[in-house]
């Protein structure tokens, strides 16, 4: 389906920080001011044909800017906060954002904001706006055109030509401007000479009435000090170095990255483990290290035992996906059954078994 906007109101561009809005220094790149302009005077650089396809735009720059690799849950909440107390007064929203976590902070908006009707475009890009053959000018036209769209709702991530949905992209280059990718669901649009939405598809909504839009709102202050971890597995891992995370009592839950479809080795010392931090009411699912293809707890005995001691099947879940899910179900009131139960709904399409 072509784009085209069907209001008048402007797009909201939130600038948190990022390659995009660094200047060349002696001693390297360092965070640049000044971005509403500076990003103006890129845009004008466009095609004229496209340069009056543009919304009206209004920007929030961040201070202090947020180095993406520094990114906290906390800055995930008040980005989310920000854009939920603004959003009703804009066609859209761009979020301006580093690459080295923008992933993240995409899977975490989704969760946070899956019950807004605006689109929500999270961009950035490989080298700062002033840079030679920069990738940054193109990103926000795509972007901002995006933020125009009607037919999309939720979160999205536009770079390098590709509409990813939020929660399904993740970072998969260091360097190249192609640097994102939606391993295990198909784009859903591209911006090569005009935007373009492959399908009116509207991302599956939760429906677990533990979290209701009535219900308590995420406090993510619960999470804000390492509680949830992140742990792949290795050859010869041993049952004291898992304990050693999840037996420490400032847990509250954890995603492990298990080999293939859900491997891990035969060692009851491990699955005891789990199941002692299952007991204790942490929140322990689990994913693939594979990018592509999904975690399926019953192809292999291993899995099984997983499943007996607690361990929540992520499918085929990106990592950024599942970590931020279990971040934000630990920051909300539940108990840990309905918290479990909420983790095995599909709630913005962020796994394909529903």
């Amino acid at each position: 389906m072509n784009l085209s906007s069907t209001t008048a109101l402007p797009v909201l561009v939130i600038y948190t920080g990022g390659t995009i809005g660094m200047r060349s220094g002696p001693n390297g790149l360092t965070p640049g001011g000044d971005f509403a302009a500076r990003m103006h005077r890129a845009l004008e650089t466009l095609p004229a044909e496209k340069r009056q396809t543009l919304p009206r735009v209004e920007v929030i720059s961040y201070s202090p800017l947020i180095d993406s690799s520094s990114t906290t849950p906390l800055d995930w909440q008040t980005l989310a906060d920000d854009i939920r107390t603004r959003h009703a007064d804009y066609a859209g929203v761009v979020v301006v954002h580093g690459t080295d976590t923008l992933s993240w902070t995409a899977a975490s908006l989704a969760f946070q904001l899956s019950d807004i009707t605006r689109p929500v475009v999270v961009t950035g890009a490989m080298h700062p706006l002033e840079a030679p053959d920069s990738d940054a000018r193109d990103n926000l036209y795509g972007a901002l055109r995006f933020a125009m769209a009607p037919a999309l709702d939720g979160v999205a991530v536009y770079f390098a030509g590709h509409l990813l949905r939020g929660v399904r992209a993740t970072k998969q280059h260091a360097s190249a401007n192609a640097a994102f990718i939606s391993p295990n669901a198909p784009p859903l649009g591209e911006c090569l000479n005009e935007p373009l939405v492959y399908a009116d598809e509207r991302p599956t909504q939760v429906n677990d009435a533990a979290l209701a839009a009535d219900s308590p709102r995420a406090d993510y202050r619960r999470v804000a000090q390492g509680e949830v971890v992140r742990i792949a597995f290795w050859p010869g891992m041993a049952a004291w170095q898992l304990d050693a995370w999840l037996g420490d009592n400032r847990v509250k839950g954890a995603l492990l990255q298990l080999w293939g479809a859900g491997n891990m080795a035969d060692d009851p010392a491990l699955i005891e483990v789990l199941k002692r931090a299952n007991d204790q009411g942490k929140l322990i699912a689990a994913v693939s290290q594979c990018p592509r293809g999904s975690v399926d707890m019953g192809a292999y005995a291993a899995g099984g035992d997983l499943a007996k001691a607690g361990v929540l099947s992520g499918a085929d879940m990106t990592p950024e996906a599942a970590y931020t899910k279990l971040v934000h179900l630990l920051a909300l009131p539940l108990e840990h059954a309905a918290r479990r139960r909420a983790f095995m709904a599909t709630w913005v399409s962020e796994r394909s078994d529903g």
